[in-house]
């Protein structure tokens, strides 16, 4: 099996700290290259990479990225492990540059590239090279793979129709998802796993529910039997002991020294248990909550920057700026489902004077401190572009019809007030992974904060837009 060092596809993801490089001499026999995914990694504590805002780092705190760990080793039936949706070069998810190259570099035929997944449809004609690329488009230009649930029997809806670009003929009871696969690195601040919460169980710690994901990851994904405890075990240890922050920003250089608290090492020493800072204070009593009564909430969620707010250099300030906006510029919130868009929702009205941190409320890592799902539309129908299926549900009861490109959480409570529902995610290193949201809907950080700004009405200036797209390619 031929096998290269992780992460060295190409010059722009190289590697920036001098290690030595396991490359092969026979790339040519692409035969082989096509049947695996190159999963090889030096051993240490920490890999650098190159990204489009400058430089992001992981830190492992469990002794090192060994190529012996199972994340990277073959446990199923069709070539693929963990490693070949999870790649440290994109911050431990994938993106559509590097999966373009992967398809090129294997005539599509390496291992992401399996129809049970990462193709438009199941049953898709993947016979030639522009067969394959036409099957594979979504996961090409989204990086986003297809996830097929169905309607559980006791929903509140049925899916009575689908628009379906690619028609898949999938049967109404049947709904196909397209998802980003989500980081597997800083998982230490996680609330919920997966997208939709599916894989949260009632009363479990999150170190079971990434058991759980693991092992269902192996089977249906890879399409492998079920893992053993101690390779689980193996998989869950390395991936909770992974930070990555960026560390370099190309403008503004070190985001770790001086009077700046970024980066990856600042990151893995921050405290974090499920309900910390959470607005709501509702502690829930679950392993792994925050002990006894809730702190008041500080809306200065991120506090890496303050300290550039007198640099000379101006890119710096910029980032200062962009931070204080994101913790303290405020807005309202309302119609959120999950949060106040509802009567069994935790919160009755407006939130007149919001933030960005009532929802990104984590210290320095920017995600929900308790498992939320919130409804903020990006599944909405009239967000839907041609390449994505449009399915419509109707209640049971009711009669009331809605039309939404993803149910969201309702494919796994069965519950009308679900549909749309999602987790957000942790806000570290989102330079190297683009496209954002549960869709890959944003193909840029501009993009998404142009669609924050015309969601809630915000009215950033240009200025602050500037300033806050600065302080996320920090993160």
């Amino acid at each position: 099996m031929v096998r290269t060092a992780l992460g060295t596809v190409t010059s722009s993801r190289r590697w920036t700290t001098v290690v030595t490089l396991v490359t092969a001499g026979a790339i040519a026999a692409s035969a082989v290259i096509a049947q695996r995914s190159s999963a090889a990694e030096p051993r240490g504590r920490d890999r650098s990479f190159s990204n489009p805002a400058g430089v992001h780092r992981t830190l492992t705190t469990t002794g090192g990225m060994d190529e012996g760990n199972p994340f990277f080793q073959e446990l199923g039936t069709n070539g693929r492990s963990c490693f070949t949706c999870h790649r440290p070069a994109q911050a431990w998810t994938i993106t559509p540059a590097e999966l373009g190259e992967r398809f090129d570099a294997t005539a599509g035929l390496d291992p992401v590239f399996r129809v049970n997944d990462g193709s438009n449809c199941v049953a898709a004609d993947v016979s030639s090279i522009g067969k394959r690329r036409e099957a594979f488009s979504l996961l090409l230009t989204r990086g986003v793979i297809r996830i097929d649930l169905q309607v559980p029997a006791h929903a509140e809806f049925d899916v009575i129709d689908v628009d379906d670009p690619y028609d898949c003929g999938a049967p109404l009871a049947i709904v196909s998802m397209y998802r980003r696969p989500l980081p597997t690195t800083n998982l230490g601040f996680i609330s919920a796993v997966m997208w939709d919460g599916r894989q949260t169980a009632p009363g479990q710690d999150i170190r079971s529910d990434l058991i759980t994901q693991a092992r269902d990851a192996v089977v249906e994904h890879a399409e492998g039997m079920a893992p053993t405890n101690t390779q689980l075990r193996a998989i869950v240890d390395f991936e909770l002991g992974l930070f990555t922050a960026q560390e370099r920003d190309r403008a503004a250089g070190n985001l770790a020294g001086q009077a700046a608290k970024s980066g990856a090492e600042a990151l893995a020493r921050q405290p974090f248990c499920i309900g910390i800072n959470d607005p709501l204070g509702m502690l829930p009593a679950i392993p792994g909550a925050c002990l006894g009564r809730a702190a008041s909430f500080d809306a200065k969620v991120f506090t890496l920057f303050a300290g550039w707010a007198g640099e000379a250099s101006p890119e710096r300030q910029a980032i200062a700026r962009g931070e204080a906006i994101f913790n303290t510029r405020q807005f309202a919130i309302d119609h959120v489902p999950g949060l106040n868009g509802g009567p069994a929702d935790p919160v009755t009205g407006s939130l007149a004077t919001g933030s960005c941190t009532i929802c990104h409320d984590t210290p320095n890592a920017g995600n929900h401190s308790v498992a939320m799902a919130l409804d903020i539309g990006i599944a909405a129908s009239t967000r839907r572009t041609p390449d994505m299926p449009l399915y419509t549900l109707r209640h049971r009861r009711t009669s009331e019809v809605v039309q939404t490109t993803d149910p969201g959480r309702a494919m796994v409570t069965g519950r009308w007030s679900d549909i749309g529902k999602f987790k957000g995610p942790v806000l570290r290193s989102l330079a190297a992974r683009a496209p954002y949201f549960h869709d890959g809907s944003g193909a840029s950080l501009a993009d998404v904060i142009q669609f924050y700004d015309t969601r809630f009405g915000i009215k950033f200036t240009e200025q602050e837009k500037a300033d806050l797209l600065a302080f996320l390619r920090a993160l």
